[in-house]
């Protein structure tokens, strides 16, 4: 099922080594997608992105802690958020969260137990955008961004949750 675009037609930091598929209209998306998104000791961490479509993000294995900031959002400084997934209710862990289009969300791996010091099987969740996920509609945060966003002395502290490919050629 298809929907018109909500989104201006644009480039982004995915743009230029993402191939862009056979057929691709820029006016039309897939009412959504889904994605299995995992992270393991080997590859521990996701860096800053953002989408410009609503992610529903549903845990199915593991912990980890999400970073979100809020650029989106009105003032000079942009609110940062952070919260753990995992299946520990009690404690306040997440089984599924939304994040709104606009927001840059990072993400890295946690012990399987609060205390641990190792995760077994990584962290798996699957991610359901809406309207559905395309290259033009995602980009990487790069490092003079996170310092516009949130100033020099927070950027410096998320500045290792930075993407590689959030860095301009």
């Amino acid at each position: 099922d298809t929907v018109p675009s909500p989104f201006p037609a644009s480039t982004s930091s995915t743009t230029s080594f993402a191939p862009q598929r056979p057929g691709f209209n820029p006016s039309i998306r897939n009412s959504s997608t889904t994605i299995y998104y995992l992270l393991t000791p080997a590859s521990p961490q996701g860096g800053f992105h953002r989408n410009r479509g609503r992610t529903v993000h549903t845990l199915h294995s593991g912990r980890g802690r999400y970073v979100l900031i809020h650029a989106n959002e009105p003032g000079a400084e942009k609110r940062i958020e952070s919260f753990v997934v995992g299946k520990d209710l009690e404690k306040g862990e997440k089984l599924q969260w939304i994040v709104e289009g606009g927001k840059f969300k990072a993400s890295y791996l946690l012990p399987d137990d609060e205390g641990g010091v190792e995760s077994k099987g990584g962290l798996l969740i699957s991610e359901t955008v809406v309207p559905g996920f395309e290259y033009c509609d995602h980009d990487f945060l790069p490092e003079e961004g996170l310092h516009e966003l949130v100033g020099r002395e927070k950027a410096e502290e998320l500045s290792w949750l930075l993407s590689p490919l959030g860095k301009k050629a």
